[in-house]
């Protein structure tokens, strides 16, 4: 079901600029003939509007507001030193809050041909550094103080016995450890910047995976445009709307909505640097905000806040929930509480952003009952044969998915020989359009909308000499949607709890969200013959503890 049919297809491989991504000609021929590929580049867009609109603003920041000027003119003094100093394809991470800096960096490395690395700032050294060395970053930036986490001196322990370590520039701070934000931007260079390759990797996002170890999603300058052209298509986008992006920048979502929606729908970002739903919808009046887009604890919030402040949001005409369990009686709510806002349910993923676009026809229940139709992604439903059925695991194919992982090996059945995504997801079709998600074959954890994976967390505490076994499962949260789980059998007398595992992992340097928030200790852990741990066993038995 979707756009692109039915065509089989054999996947190759193409090298540019050093990073190996899967290609189909057909394929790719489809995506440039229907436009959802293009031979432009974001660099070009910024390029124009500086040029056409150099006063409308693009990004606001507190009192910070950036035209397209002054984001053309600091992108490309930064961007001049990037392609004085590497070579084209470099990866250079970001590390930062939802700071309209980052947008500078973003479109810096957009117009030297680097690989932008978005990292984010909940993440500590144990993910840091493998994702570092993973992708041989050149250059990060980073806050020097961000909610009292001393990231100057973290980057220092960090890159301390790295082989090649990128260089550290920091923001908003003195930049006693490390270079400052500013000294970079004041280097006047006048290096040569390059002609773009639309099909060239420019984004490298980290996702969580069943293997524990973290994969690199690479999108390409077009993978992206779909992706954009697609929001201006389907969620009544308009020039001169505003987003509210309170969703981290370093999330496919919060990054697209910042960065991209901008220049290439006409929008303004109004960024929040941390989450606190009565300041939210404050700008949300104040900056009459017409989309917002978030996990489901966003919208509880905000519904709450908004009646507590007595304001319909009148400039809302939509919001967007996705990234964890949402029940219809909240869709409904919100529905009926904003003032003329359409409130709908989406599917999709770092490696397929925007599977399904939700359902924005006024009143219509599938918005609050299904996560709604595709948009233009091409949607399976498969059993573990690949054959189509009724009801089966989630595969996805379309002009805006990943264009494959950092490391080729990553990729080993994650895509069928038509070049369908995996998802790992299991969904039903409603009325024949509308997808439902009804579980997950993959075992992630979702939590405020952040993906954990079990495995890696269970790797970990397995090393805890009080741990004879260990499961990590998601349980559903009222608020976060899911809450991670460790269910625990003892090694002896000892009894390992919630602040013994928490000091245990943050001594490992694992970010806090990644730490479970409830502990059970089991006199053993259901298993099948061949020894393997039945999670799904154990799952259904927490759903009737009483907490």
């Amino acid at each position: 079901m979707g756009p692109t049919g039915d065509q089989s297809v054999t996947t190759g491989r193409r090298t540019i600029h050093g990073h190996s991504i899967r290609w189909n000609n057909s394929l790719a021929q489809a995506a440039y003939a229907q436009g959802h590929w293009v031979q432009s580049t974001l660099a070009d867009a910024l390029v124009k509007a500086a040029r056409e609109q150099p006063s409308r603003v693009l990004i606001v920041d507190g009192e910070v507001r950036l035209t397209a000027q002054a984001l053309h003119a600091q992108s490309y003094a930064l961007a001049g030193v990037m392609a004085d100093r590497f070579k084209l394809g470099s990866v250079v991470t970001f590390m930062l809050p939802n700071w309209h800096e980052a947008a500078v960096i973003y479109l810096a490395a957009t117009l030297s041909g680097m690989v932008v690395h978005p990292v984010l700032p909940s993440l500590r050294n144990h993910d840091l550094r493998f994702m570092l060395e993973d992708v041989g970053s050149r250059m990060i930036f980073i806050p020097e103080m961000f909610n009292s986490h001393d990231y100057a001196q973290m980057l220092q322990d960090v890159t301390a016995d790295m082989i090649s370590p990128p260089e550290v520039v920091v923001l908003r701070g003195k930049g006693q450890l490390h270079t400052h934000f500013q000294t970079i931007l004041s280097r006047q260079i006048s290096a040569t910047l390059p002609a773009q390759e639309p099909d060239a990797v420019r984004m490298i996002m980290y996702t969580s995976g069943t293997t524990g170890r973290p994969k690199g999603v690479m999108h390409t300058h077009n993978s992206i445009h779909a992706l954009i052209r697609q929001i201006g298509a389907h969620w009544i986008a308009e020039a001169g709307d505003s987003f509210l992006v309170a969703s981290p920048i370093s999330h496919i979502g919060g990054s697209i909505y910042a960065f991209e929606c901008p220049l290439l729908l006409g929008t303004t970002a109004v960024l929040m640097e941390r989450w606190d739903p009565q300041a939210a919808v404050q700008k949300l009046v104040a900056e009459c905000c017409t989309h917002f887009a978030g996990a489901t604890p966003f919208l509880v919030q905000t519904l709450s806040a908004a009646r507590d402040a007595e304001t319909r949001l009148p400039d809302l005409k939509l919001f967007i929930c996705g990234g964890a369990s949402v029940s219809p009686t909240l869709i409904r709510e919100a529905v009926d509480y904003f003032a003329k806002a359409i409130v709908t349910r989406v599917y999709g993923s770092t490696e397929v952003p925007v599977t399904t676009v939700g359902s924005l026809s006024a009143g219509d229940s599938h918005a609050a009952t299904t996560d709604g139709q595709p948009g233009i992604t091409d949607v399976r439903l498969v059993d573990e044969n690949n054959s189509p059925v009724a009801t089966g695991e989630i595969t996805a194919r379309g002009p805006q998915m990943l264009l494959g992982y950092v490391h080729k090996e990553d990729e080993h059945q994650a895509f069928d020989d038509d070049g369908y995504y995996r998802t790992g997801d299991v969904g039903e079709w409603i009325d024949k359009k509308y997808l439902v998600i009804s579980g997950r074959l993959k075992d992630i954890i979702i939590r405020n909308g952040e993906n954990i994976a079990p495995k890696e967390i269970e790797d970990l505490l397995s090393e805890h000499p009080d741990i004879k076994e260990i499961a990590v499962v998601g349980v559903p949260d009222p608020k976060t949607g899911e809450r991670a789980c460790a269910v625990i059998v003892p090694n002896g007398a000892a009894l390992p709890n919630k602040t013994l595992l928490a000091e245990f992992l943050k001594a490992r340097g694992v970010a806090k969200f990644k730490m479970p928030e409830q502990v059970l200790l089991w006199a053993s852990l259901p298993k099948n013959p061949t020894g393997k741990i039945l999670k799904q066993q154990i799952r259904e038995t927490l759903l009737h503890v009483k907490n």
